[in-house]
């Protein structure tokens, strides 16, 4: 579970790098001027945040933030849970060498402040005590980590609101347009290929003890929001959590899905979040399901982070398609 449930902030503008670099120009120095200006912004819990201008050393206590800001051109200085970054979102490589701030859960708060960032940025999934002494050692910008009503708009508000704090927001308006595009393309790759409305079902899964448990993902999560944009219809009837959009099940869950394309990702970095061709592969149950007989089953390519920002979800949207219409 915890490399699942994540418990990024944005690169400094092409502008600012300009004007760092020591020009004497007039329009130069008016540029650095009005980039240095003092930044408020409302994060998800209310508060005010205030920055003497677009912070550059910048701390994320999540990957999805952590995804967003290298994105946006932002190298964060702290990323938590470096090698489980590495691990699972490869999609979005990291383009420095970030200190480890500690695990998503429990960040490091002396290694943080050791950092002296400009800012951190964290997601409701942190507990408020912990939030709260990340607040005595820089601002803090909390972003609502998952919302089952509208997983995209989350996905592209919590980026919104970490460009406005970095400086990046052309790169953010890029980021939006680059996504919707790629939904369009894989909208109309499917329906070209007689594959609008196909029953699809993404999961994902872990052994713990030697069990199976599986997380289908719902229309609440944002990969199931994403099928649906793409065309797809979901298979899943069970009832996801108010956040993220995820159910539990079984193998024996599974029989309820009938005829489908099933997807998953994995990791060969982590061998327990892999039970579909691993220990499942010999269980009666699975073998017995019409789209494992007829050979309905994806892997989809590691590194896809299954809660990251539009660049882990347009190469997902590509992994998909790709899969359905090969």
């Amino acid at each position: 579970m915890r490399r699942i449930i994540p418990t990024a902030a944005v690169a400094t503008a092409a502008a600012l790098a300009l004007t760092a670099c020591g020009t004497t120009e007039p329009a130069a120095d008016g540029d650095a001027k009005k980039a240095a200006e003092p930044i408020t912004l409302t994060d998800a819990t209310g508060a005010k945040v205030t920055l003497d201008g677009p912070a550059e050393k910048v701390a994320g206590t999540e990957w999805n933030v952590v995804e967003s800001l290298v994105s946006l051109g932002v190298d964060p200085v702290g990323v938590a849970d470096v090698k489980g970054y590495t691990t699972w979102d490869t999609a979005v490589p990291l383009k420095n060498e970030p200190r480890d701030i500690g695990t998503r859960g429990e960040p490091s708060m002396d290694t943080i402040a050791s950092l002296s960032p400009d800012l951190i940025v964290a997601t409701s999934d942190l507990p408020p005590a912990a939030v709260k002494q990340l607040r005595k050692v820089a601002p803090v910008l909390e972003v609502r980590a998952a919302d089952a009503a509208d997983p995209i708009g989350r996905m592209t508000g919590n980026l919104d609101l970490i460009a406005k704090a970095t400086g990046t927001t052309e790169q953010a308006e890029t980021l939006k347009k680059d996504f919707e595009a790629k939904l369009a393309e894989g909208r109309k790759t499917l329906a070209d290929a007689g594959l609008a409305g196909t029953p699809y079902a993404f999961a994902d899964g872990y052994v713990v003890s030697n069990q199976v448990s599986i997380r289908p993902y719902t229309s609440g999560s944002l990969i199931g929001a994403v099928n649906e944009r793409i065309g797809l219809k979901n298979a899943w009837t069970v009832e996801g959590d108010p956040g993220y959009g995820l159910a539990a099940t079984d193998v024996e869950g599974l029989t309820k899905l009938g005829d489908v394309q099933f997807a998953y990702i994995g990791s060969d970095g982590d061998k327990a979040s892999t039970p579909f061709n691993g220990v499942l592969a010999e269980d009666p149950v699975w073998k017995s399901l019409p789209f494992v007989k007829k050979g309905d089953v994806h892997r989809l390519p590691d590194g896809i982070w299954m809660f990251g920002g539009p660049e882990s979800m347009g190469k997902y949207v590509d992994a998909a398609v790709q899969a359905l219409t090969k």
